[in-house]
């Protein structure tokens, strides 16, 4: 029913491989309407937006830190029974997590939990009969991670590939895969990542040659078995009554959520569970559009590169004023990391420009080179239309930018996922606004949507 795509580090190709085998398994699959769906280990935003491109699916996250055990199972069954294929991209190494101590929110972790057996990518390069201890090492360390195959990627020539392929054969480990260097497909990257796919003219080119990397360099008679168990059982189930209770929460609301190139980053899982509390999320574009949409309850900004289109969110003048009157006449608002900076005075890109922004908070959002990069714990310094002080959430942080001045009340104190590592307060609360660098998966913390959507409501 499902592989998960391991690499032995991060760079080793793990993108590349497994958007060649999701083109692949999208052109081979019977099933018009599920055919493949495809997940994701960690927080990760951008990935996941290129799996979709393939695929027609919302790519899921996998993230045992930011939501559950349980719930990582019960998206997985969810949204895979159905499938045809089921593919989850890994994270970093297969046993890089969230602590050096042990695996937590690692690939291997997830694979555990999940029990789906694990296609490992070996980086071949410059390396040939040691390519055997290497897969040794990773077949041995956690016997309870059933690695069913390598792909062998970067491989020179012939006669390499042979070499590798006699190293390997005492081990009796399917090669199940081999990608040569010059197989390799540049997918543009910059200080966050991957270029997202909105902002790529020549992606169907890529998607294109990924198809053809997938159908020719596989072994297909290995893999399909690996593919064909049956699908796992669904985790829960929800009566009719409790739905009912549910979709009340947000009946009636129309939420307005920023969406275009400079704000990308949401997680699919938090949009349906808007929408599975019955609220209507109304999408609009800070770049594009002149004003806000008529007739909402609430404000919804994801993160994104907001910092890459200052310019022209800067621009558009009347919509920023939007923005800015809706938010003091009291609209409950929750922006977070690209959308706290849109909310600041101005941005100050890389080359040091200055953009006027919303100007909620009194201060700019200024572009660096240090990457802030981690789990969090965010304790609630005070109430907000998300939480209430003292209250604990998961969470996680991943940008370039600071802020020039910090909020003298600030909404959390952060510890990392290892508690004596602490971290300096964060985020921002004003006129009903809950907004932070800090990135939220509602998923196993609903109570927060439940809080905000009730503020919204009350605030109609």
């Amino acid at each position: 029913m499902a592989i998960i795509i391991a690499g032995e580090r991060s760079g080793v190709g793990k993108t590349t491989v497994t958007l060649a085998l999701l083109a692949a398994m999208k052109a081979r699959s019977r099933s018009a309407e599920s055919p493949v769906q495809s997940f994701k280990v960690g927080p990760d935003y951008i990935d996941p937006m290129f799996h979709s491109y393939i695929t027609g699916l919302p790519c899921r996250n996998l993230d045992p830190v930011l939501t559950s055990e349980s719930y990582v199972k019960s998206c997985f069954a969810k949204h895979s029974q159905n499938a045809e294929y089921a593919l989850i991209e890994g994270v970093m190494g297969l046993f890089d997590g969230a602590t050096g101590k042990d695996d937590t929110a690692s690939t291997a972790h997830v694979a555990r939990l999940l029990n789906v057996p694990v296609v490992l990518i070996l980086n071949c390069a410059s390396t040939s009969r040691s390519i055997a201890a290497i897969a040794h090492g990773y077949r041995t360390f956690d016997p309870r991670i059933h690695i069913a195959g390598v792909v062998l990627n970067r491989v020179g020539s012939d006669r390499h590939l042979e070499l590798l392929t006699q190293a390997l054969e005492p081990l009796n480990l399917p090669i199940l895969g081999v990608l040569r260097r010059q197989d390799d497909i540049s997918i543009p990257d910059r200080h966050l990542g991957l270029v997202p796919t909105a902002e790529m003219s020549d992606l169907d080119g890529i998607i294109e040659r990924l198809a053809y990397l997938g159908e020719t360099c596989f072994d297909w008679e290995k893999l399909l078995p690996l593919l064909g168990s049956p699908p796992p059982p669904a985790l829960f189930s929800i009566g009719r009554e409790e739905e009912e209770i549910l979709r009340s929460r947000g009946e009636g609301l129309r939420i307005a959520i920023a969406q275009d190139k400079a704000f990308s980053f949401y997680y699919a899982d938090n949009l349906d569970l808007f929408r599975e509390m019955g609220a209507e999320l109304i999408h609009w574009s800070p770049i594009r559009d002149r004003t806000l949409p008529e007739n909402i309850q609430g404000l919804y900004f994801g993160g994104g590169f907001p910092e890459v289109f200052a310019s022209e969110l800067a621009e558009n003048k009347t919509a920023r004023e939007s923005v800015h009157n809706a938010i003091k006449s009291g609209i409950p608002t929750y922006a977070e990391c690209g959308g706290l900076m849109y909310l600041c005075d101005r941005i100050v890109d890389f080359q040091d420009q200055s953009f006027p922004m919303v100007n909620i908070f009194p201060t700019a959002a200024k572009m660096g080179k240090r990457l802030t990069l981690g789990y969090r714990q965010a304790i609630a310094l005070q109430d907000s239309p998300l939480m209430k002080k003292g209250d604990r959430i998961w969470g996680h942080e991943f940008h370039r930018s600071s802020l020039t001045e910090i909020c003298n009340q600030p909404l959390y104190s952060l510890q990392g996922y290892d508690s004596h590592l602490q971290y300096a307060s964060e985020g921002w609360q004003k006129y009903q606004v809950h907004a932070a660098y800090t990135h939220l998966h509602f998923g196993a913390q609903t109570h927060l949507l439940d809080s905000f959507l009730s503020r919204c409501r009350h605030s109609c």
